[in-house]
């Protein structure tokens, strides 16, 4: 008989983000602060019999609000690799029929792909009975994306050096936020350049993000070395962002390298009211979430 799990991947977002100018290897250093919020991809895994190859589908969910072609290879994208990494740790075969259904935009600066692979990791973790631990998890995901495995502990943390050292801290209770998504794509590696172009000896302030995180959080108070980039970068994200001001009137800030953009919320009905504002009178999709805890799994159904 077959075995299934349900896995659910939440988006993060960078409440704070300090960026250093690349090392030699051309990687950039980082300080953040990241939350995972509940915007979710999900992923369905069913075990497949011994010898069996695995198979993939990855489509938009019918939620999604924001839609765009899935144009890449299959065999590129986080999820294959990271059951692939996964298959190389514990040699063999980890043969699955897997399904993802993507809420979170691509492009967007939510580390949907990120999310995805650590629900992947997870979902595996759990299906085929392997007994890894969220850290062995992480040190797995680490290396094919800088998201990965902040993502597969989740909550919240402060993510440094180059994605792999994580603090885990205590979410700043509550958060409510609305989360917009403008039609520009902002793919990460020509943001990095534009920023290298920008601000070429920047350095990391790590003390500033601690020191955002350890306190109240006011409306203005995020912030992100990347924003000059991608906005200098995209015009129109520019335009959207100058559109969105007056319906908002609180300060916006940019998630990653976007071009998701996010303003803070007093409470929940204050971000669905922003977030209708938003997609009504702009026809930017817009969405209110606030901050949720990591990958969410089902049980294995037998």
């Amino acid at each position: 008989m077959r075995h299934r799990i349900q896995a659910r991947g939440p988006a993060k977002l960078n409440l704070a983000l300090s960026v250093a100018a690349p090392q030699a290897d051309g990687m950039h250093p980082i300080a953040s602060w990241m939350v995972t919020v509940d915007l979710f991809d999900d992923i369905e895994l069913v075990r497949l019999p011994i010898g069996y190859p695995s198979r993939y589908a990855i489509t938009w969910h019918e939620e999604a609000v924001r839609k765009s072609n899935i144009d890449w290879s299959v065999s590129k994208d986080l999820t294959v690799l990271a059951h692939h990494a996964l298959e190389r740790v514990v040699g063999r075969a980890l043969a699955v029929q897997a399904r993802v259904q993507k809420r979170i935009p691509v492009g967007g600066g939510l580390g949907g792909g990120s999310a995805d692979a650590a629900a992947m990791l997870h979902g595996l973790n759990q299906l085929f009975d392997l007994g890894l631990s969220s850290e062995e998890l992480a040190a797995i995901g680490g290396p094919l994306g800088s998201d990965i495995a902040f993502q597969v502990h989740g909550g919240a943390g402060i993510v440094a050096g180059l994605g792999e050292r994580i603090e885990l801290v205590p979410a700043p209770a509550p958060l409510y936020a609305v989360l917009m998504f403008p039609e520009t794509s902002c793919p990460t590696g020509p943001v990095y350049r534009r920023f290298d172009d920008l601000s070429p000896d920047a350095g990391v302030d790590e003390a500033r993000v601690r020191r955002l995180s350890a306190g109240p959080l006011d409306k203005d108070a995020p912030f992100n070395d990347l924003a000059a980039a991608a906005l200098d970068l995209h015009p129109t994200l520019q335009e959207d962002l100058d559109r969105i001001r007056p319906i908002v009137e609180q300060p916006i800030h940019l998630s990653g390298s976007g071009s998701t953009l996010f303003t803070l919320c007093d409470d929940p009905l204050h971000a669905d009211l922003l977030a209708a504002a938003v997609s009504e009178r702009l026809q930017i999709p817009a969405t209110a979430v606030q901050t949720a805890p990591g990958i969410n799994l089902g049980k294995v159904e037998r």
